[in-house]
């Protein structure tokens, strides 16, 4: 893994390995729900990568405009697009809890591997910038 000498190295280095570790996931994961429990989970688990490339690229899409604000607009965009973020996947859960498509432990479990491992992604990354604080 390089460093990221800036913000826009960082964010695109956060966005491409996020995308493959999401990929890779929904490559696994969706081979091996097929496999176990057949088309649904298979279904379930794309929709659970997905939605989490969506949800992690939103993250870092608004962290990267914000840096171009204020702080106070920083961290108004920022906490805006986290509630945006919760009601989104709040409604999209409820929408897809009465599908007949879903096989929810698949999707759930997807969803907590993509989750934990585009986190893991993005505080190592942070952590191993070489970004400087002040001008």
């Amino acid at each position: 893994m390089t460093r990221a000498a800036t913000s826009n190295q960082l964010f695109k280095m956060v966005l491409i390995q996020g995308g493959a570790l999401v990929a890779a996931i929904a490559l696994v994961g969706g081979l091996l729900a097929w496999l176990l429990v057949g088309a649904d989970g298979l279904i379930s688990a794309l929709i659970g990568a997905g939605l989490t490339l969506i949800f992690s690229s939103f993250t870092a899409f608004s962290v990267w405009l914000g840096a171009k604000l204020p702080l106070g607009g920083f961290f108004g965009l920022v906490l805006g697009g986290w509630v945006f973020k919760l009601v989104g996947f709040v409604a999209l859960t409820a929408v897809l809890r009465g599908a007949e498509f879903i096989h929810g432990p698949t999707l759930f479990f997807t969803l907590v591997a993509s989750i934990l491992g585009t986190l893991a992604i993005d505080s190592v990354a942070v952590l191993r910038s070489r970004i400087p604080v002040v001008n």
